[in-house]
């Protein structure tokens, strides 16, 4: 015990001369106002009257939602979610158990009451283990950004289906760098960044772009949106509000998601 309290003593005062033989390291300026402007902003270089960037708690756990998250899904309701349904069928709210919500197929697309432009989105989804086809009949959905860019959902492990069709595709458009899909059964991660397009009147004055990174890999690096989800042709953009629905596709096979979250941005 005599030994351990001499050493606390002779590193408490080696901590107190270091402190005393570098006072620079200590009550540094917190910034400066007489440094240059940056190039193309309004700001200095260490400006000290710049903004600080907003306080956000990260969640506990890798996945979880930050403090800033809209929650769309966690699990227990469907209280922002409604359901259209199609082909002339009712409306047929999409099954909720075990904490993931699942396709009901041809009850119609899972659509967010809140609208969204720019925004970052985490979501999880799992294909089904007893195959419901090939192709694209095996667990197809889409990730519908303002309910018509899509990034496709679909089963693609040991499955051929045409590249642009592939899990992790912008459809139609741009096929994943890489196939890094988990087998049926097992959950897989979409972490999106989205920049809507802009409009001015019924022009595009700037496309889409989106980035993807799927379970951890990235597959998508801010790839220009060409337009709408179409089948088969090329998709075109029309116009739309800045701000619309994010919603989850219905191709009448079952397909399962969980722990949805949104962030809000402004690019």
């Amino acid at each position: 015990m005599k030994r351990r309290t001499i050493l606390s003593s002779v590193l408490a005062g080696t901590a107190a001369m270091a402190q005393t033989k570098n006072p620079k390291r200590f009550n540094q300026p917190t910034g400066y106002s007489d440094t240059p402007i940056i190039p193309f902003q309004r700001w200095k270089v260490h400006d000290i009257d710049r903004p600080k960037p907003a306080i956000v708690t990260p969640a506990s756990a890798p996945g979880g939602a930050p403090s800033d998250a809209i929650v769309l899904l966690d699990g227990k309701d469907l209280s922002h979610w409604t359901f259209a349904g199609k082909r002339n069928k009712p409306q047929a709210p999409w099954k909720l158990e075990n904490g993931y919500m699942e396709v009901t197929p041809g009850g119609g697309d899972a659509v967010t009451k809140e609208s969204f432009g720019d925004m970052q989105l985490h979501l999880e989804w799992s294909a089904s283990v007893e195959p419901s086809g090939d192709s694209q009949w095996r667990s197809n959905s889409g990730v519908l950004l303002m309910g018509r860019y899509e990034i496709q959902v679909l089963d693609s492990y040991e499955n051929p289906t045409y590249a642009d069709g592939q899990a992790g595709a912008v459809y139609g458009q741009y096929p994943p760098m890489v196939n890094p899909i988990r087998k049926p059964g097992e959950w897989n991660v979409y972490d999106l960044i989205f920049e809507a397009p802009r409009f001015n009147g019924s022009d595009l004055v700037k496309p889409g772009y989106v980035t993807l990174i799927f379970n951890g890999v990235l597959v998508q690096h801010r790839k220009e949106i060409l337009g709408r989800m179409a089948h088969r042709v090329n998709g075109t953009y029309e116009a739309h509000a800045p701000e619309m629905p994010l919603a989850l596709q219905d191709h009448d096979v079952p397909v399962r998601f969980r722990n949805i979250w949104a962030r809000k941005l402004s690019f």
